[in-house]
């Protein structure tokens, strides 16, 4: 049985607006996106900027409200609930945010931002049992507790990361959404939070969607990886085969725009012509046909489905083999 399903999910933003309040126009951030995620699983979430990757994963764990679709974690649509009900849920679900600057409140002690969560959901009997909690989700991500009484500005970006996943991990959550974790930190830095995530899902059982702009880290810690194209999913498949045989025009530029090490490689560079269309008017049938250098006559009418090519390998493309 799977953790998260997620069914035909849509966020669109109204942008403009008529006389009496009418929506006129929608930016369609996330348009009819659908997958699953096991228990314990790792899947990448993967593509170029405004693609709709961020508001995908607020929108499941419900800091941006869905237009349409179902999220369902553990057998209940979180679609469906609001108030107590969707608070007690959230105990299964958290979110790490993408800077580590932004997201802890700057006048908030350490302690306060990883306690909030304890105190939220009365998971801590008395003051003694809250600071012991506290301490022991400090060391679980190479935080020593004596920092507890220190505030956000004292630490550098990869401990306040770590201060981050602290507070995501005090409810103890069955899955985490990693909105791009790492991207505002060093490479050296990187790869400390890298193996700290991959060994607390080792040591927790935790899932996580996580959302990434490398390819070579989305390879690294996934197990399977979704590639979104204007806010649709154009590839899903295992990390490994989508990073040596990827099926989509699009996957496939991607790829080829990753640096290469070995100065004898022969990957050609793809270049795609024109610039991504605009959410608030998506082209006619496949999102991706105006920029396609595989494009057919039915790309331009025709929406293609998320189809099975290969055994665990699906791509939305007319003419992909």
């Amino acid at each position: 049985m799977n953790l998260l399903e997620v069914k035909n999910l849509k966020v669109h933003f109204p942008v403009k607006r008529r006389v009496f309040g009418r929506a006129h126009e929608f930016v369609k951030a996330v348009d009819g996106v659908s997958f699953s995620i096991a228990p314990g699983e790792t899947l990448g979430l993967v593509g170029e900027s405004g693609c709709g990757k961020t508001t995908l994963g607020r929108a499941i764990v419900r800091l941006v409200e869905p237009t349409a679709g179902s999220i369902t974690l553990g057998g209940a649509d979180l679609t469906q609930m609001g108030g107590a009900a969707l608070r007690a849920h959230r105990r299964t679900l958290q979110i790490i945010f993408q800077d580590p600057y932004g997201s802890l409140n700057p006048r908030m002690t350490v302690e306060d931002v990883v306690g909030e969560a304890l105190d939220i959901h009365g998971l801590a009997e008395n003051k003694s049992a809250r600071q012991k909690r506290i301490a022991e989700l400090l060391k679980a991500v190479g935080l020593d507790p004596t920092y507890a009484q220190r505030y956000p500005h004292e630490f550098s970006g990869g401990q306040r990361q770590r201060i981050g996943i602290a507070r995501a991990l005090a409810v103890e959550p069955k899955l985490i959404v990693c909105d791009e974790p790492v991207s505002a930190l060093d490479v050296s830095v990187q790869a400390q939070i890298i193996n700290l995530l991959q060994d607390l899902q080792q040591q927790r059982g935790i899932a996580y969607l996580f959302i990434a702009h490398d390819l070579a880290v989305v390879e690294h810690i996934s197990r399977r990886v979704m590639v979104m194209y204007l806010g649709k999913i154009v590839e899903l498949a295992e990390a490994r085969a989508i990073i040596r045989a990827p099926k989509h025009p699009y996957t496939q530029a991607l790829i080829s725009a990753v640096p290469v090490v070995d100065p004898d490689s022969k990957r050609q560079r793809i270049v795609l012509p024109g610039d991504v269309p605009s959410p608030i008017d998506p082209p006619p049938g496949c999102p991706f046909h105006p920029r396609c250098p595989l494009v057919e006559d039915r790309c331009r009418v025709e929406i293609p489905a998320l189809r099975e090519i290969a055994p665990g390998h699906c791509a939305a493309c007319h003419v992909a083999k």
